[in-house]
C-alpha cells in the first residue's frame, strides 16, 4: 500500500516536469527558426502565443528579440 502511495505521488510530481522542457523545446525552437528567417516576427510571436498589440513589423521585431534573448545563454547572440 505505501508503494501504490509513493508511486502516486512520484508520478503526480514528474508529469510537470515533462510538460516545462515540452515549451521551453518550442520556445527554443521558434526563436531559433526566427534567427534563420524561416519565421516573421509577427508569425513567431502568434507561434509563441504572446500578448502583443503591436501591428507594426519593426516593433514585433524588437519584442521577439528582447524574448528570445532570454532564452539565448550566450549574451553576445544577437538576433
Amino acid at each position: 500500500m505505501k508503494y501504490l502511495l509513493l508511486f502516486t505521488v512520484f508520478l503526480g510530481l514528474s508529469t510537470p516536469s515533462g510538460a516545462v522542457t515540452t515549451r521551453m523545446f518550442k520556445v527554443l525552437d521558434t526563436c531559433a527558426r526566427y534567427r534563420l528567417k524561416e519565421k516573421t516576427a509577427l508569425v513567431a510571436i502568434k507561434d509563441l502565443k504572446l500578448k502583443y498589440q503591436g501591428k507594426d513589423e519593426s516593433e514585433a521585431e524588437l519584442f521577439i528579440k528582447l524574448y528570445c534573448s532570454v532564452f539565448t545563454p550566450n549574451e553576445n547572440v544577437d538576433f
